[in-house]
């Protein structure tokens, strides 16, 4: 299998230094979108999961206490320097998303943007996510999915075979993997290029 745990740790490691160039400026659209329909509120606890460099943490409101994970340490060193860059009081810390540390219906709200077509099993990732979150909590997802309402046809599944080994996947679809998760969406939206990209808010 191309993607693994260690390829995305050795790979996103390589990648973190060039990581704010190719990525942030893009995908701002799409992620402020995404964090506008989170019905926040004040000392809320947030997890931003799988989040690189931390390029969502412009985009949160100020009052609430936010920790945020990544895989790699690279990426969590970069994290840390811009939340201090943004004055933010953020917990960072190096964590697998698909074994996350914390206690069970410990946060308001999870923050998973391009993560799940990353990461080589996106039903455990949505299995934690779904576990850390309070009864009334909030997972809001960023990413590229397949449409629901089509499989991935036999050209897309050969271009993912170099799409998962250099970055991510191509063929998953949102609306199995949520709701097999337990999730219900709430709010999905296409965001960029034709609706390759989506972002979704779903609660428990």
């Amino acid at each position: 299998m191309l993607n693994t745990t260690a390829w995305n740790r050795f790979r996103y490691s390589a990648y973190a230094p060039l990581y704010d160039v190719v990525v942030s400026r893009a995908l701002r659209r799409p992620r402020r979108i995404a964090l506008g329909h989170v019905d926040w509120e004040p000392g809320m606890r947030v997890l931003l999961v799988g989040a690189g460099t931390g390029l969502d943490l412009p985009f949160l409101p100020r009052e609430l206490e936010i920790h945020l994970t990544d895989l790699t340490p690279a990426m969590v060193k970069r994290a840390n320097a811009r939340a201090e860059r943004y004055q933010r009081d953020v917990h960072c810390q190096v964590m697998d998303a698909s074994a996350l540390t914390y206690a069970d219906e410990h946060f308001d709200v999870v923050i998973m943007h391009l993560i799940l077509a990353v990461m080589p099993d996106p039903e455990q990732g949505l299995a934690e996510a779904y576990r850390v979150l309070k009864p009334n909590g909030q997972l809001c997802v960023m990413d590229k999915f397949q449409p629901d309402y089509q499989p991935a046809g036999a050209m897309r599944r050969a271009a993912n075979v170099m799409t998962s080994f250099i970055a991510t996947d191509i063929t998953r679809q949102a609306t199995p993997l949520l709701q097999q998760a337990g999730f219900r969406i709430r709010h999905d939206e296409p965001v960029l290029m034709n609706g390759l990209f989506r972002a979704l808010l779903a609660g428990k």
